[in-house]
C-alpha cells in the first residue's frame, strides 16, 4: 500500500514558545509514520498570530495550492489546531474546511 501523500502546516507565535517548528515537525512525523502519511510538502509561518491570515505568507501559499487542480498532497496534518489558527470569525476557518471537502 502506497502511502498518501500530506502537507504539514507548522506555525509559531513567537521564537520564544514550546511549539517550535522542530518539536511541531517531529510530531507530525511520528503521526505521519504511524498513520501512512508521507510528508510531502511543508509550509510554516514563523513569529504570527494565529488570529488572522493577513500576514500568514505560508498559510495563504497552502491554501493556494489545496484549491489548485493538482496540490500534490491529499492531506494537511497540524500538531493541533491551535496551530492553523485562533480565527476569531469561526465561519473563517469552517469556510477553509469546507472548501477542501468540496473540490474535486
Amino acid at each position: 500500500m502506497q502511502p498518501i501523500r500530506a502537507a504539514q502546516y507548522l506555525r509559531m507565535s513567537t521564537e520564544y514558545q514550546k511549539y517550535s517548528f522542530e518539536n511541531q515537525s517531529a510530531a507530525i512525523a511520528e503521526y505521519a509514520r504511524i498513520h501512512g502519511f508521507v510528508v510531502a510538502e511543508s509550509y510554516n509561518d514563523a513569529a504570527r498570530s494565529g488570529l488572522s491570515l493577513r500576514q500568514r505568507r505560508g498559510l495563504q501559499r497552502l491554501l493556494t495550492d489545496v484549491v489548485s487542480t493538482k496540490p500534490g498532497f491529499q492531506v494537511i496534518l497540524v500538531y493541533d489546531v491551535s496551530r492553523w489558527g485562533r480565527f476569531q470569525d469561526i465561519d473563517e476557518a469552517a469556510y477553509y474546511e469546507f472548501l477542501r471537502l468540496t473540490l474535486p
